[in-house]
C-alpha cells in the first residue's frame, strides 16, 4: 500500500461565512477586534457570542450602542439527521434582531437559514453556511463589506408607470427607451 492509501480521509468542516457592514465602520472602527479573512475554529459545544463584552464574547463589536451580548450562535445536528445547522438567539434586552424578515425579541431563537442577513441597529451581517462533516468543531470566516448588504440582496420593487409615462431610471437598461405597459399585462 502506498502512503496515500493509508492516510486517513480528511473530514470537511462546516464553515459559517459572515460578511459585516456598518455605515460608520471606517470612522468608528467598531470591527477592529474581529479577525477578518482568517478561518477560526470553534468547538461544537461552544456558543459563538457576539457583542461588546470581551470577557464573554468571542466576537467583539467595539460600539457602546451594542449590547454586552448582542446575539449567540449555537452549532447543532438535527435529530435523526446528519444535517448540521446553526441556531441564532437574540441576547439583547434593548435591541430587536432581524434575521431576513423575522424579528426576534430578547431570548427568541430560530434556525439560521443557510444564507441570510442579520440586522440590528445599523449593523448588517450576511451569513452563508458551507456544509461539512465534522462533529467536533465548525469554523467561522469573517469578511468586511464596503457597500451596504441589504442593497445587494434586495430586488427593485415593481412600480406602476407614472402618468408621465417615464419609468424610474432604475428600470431602464442601456440604449432602451421607456415603454408603456397596460396595467392588466404581467411583467
Amino acid at each position: 500500500m502506498t502512503s496515500c492509501e493509508e492516510a486517513e480521509t480528511e473530514e470537511t468542516v462546516t464553515c459559517l461565512h459572515m460578511t459585516f457592514y456598518h455605515p460608520c465602520q471606517e470612522d468608528k472602527m467598531m470591527f477592529r477586534c474581529l479577525n477578518f479573512h482568517k478561518r477560526e475554529q470553534v468547538r461544537a459545544g461552544e456558543m459563538a457570542m457576539f457583542g461588546r463584552d470581551s470577557n464573554i464574547c468571542r466576537y467583539n463589536l467595539m460600539d457602546s450602542r451594542v449590547s454586552r451580548i448582542q446575539f449567540s450562535l449555537q452549532f447543532y445536528r438535527k435529530l435523526n439527521n446528519s444535517e448540521f445547522c446553526f441556531e441564532i438567539k437574540n441576547m439583547s434586552k434593548k435591541t430587536k434582531l432581524t434575521v431576513d424578515h423575522t424579528e426576534l425579541g430578547y431570548l427568541n431563537k430560530i434556525d439560521l437559514p443557510w444564507k441570510c442577513i442579520i440586522c440590528f441597529g445599523d449593523y448588517q451581517i450576511l451569513t452563508e453556511m458551507q456544509e461539512g462533516e465534522s462533529m467536533d468543531y465548525f469554523e467561522t470566516h469573517l469578511h468586511l463589506a464596503q457597500m451596504p448588504l441589504l442593497q445587494e440582496r434586495c430586488l427593485p420593487s415593481l412600480q406602476p408607470v407614472p402618468e408621465s409615462g417615464i419609468f424610474p431610471s432604475l428600470f431602464l437598461s442601456q440604449d432602451k427607451s421607456p415603454t408603456e405597459i397596460d396595467e392588466n399585462e404581467s411583467y
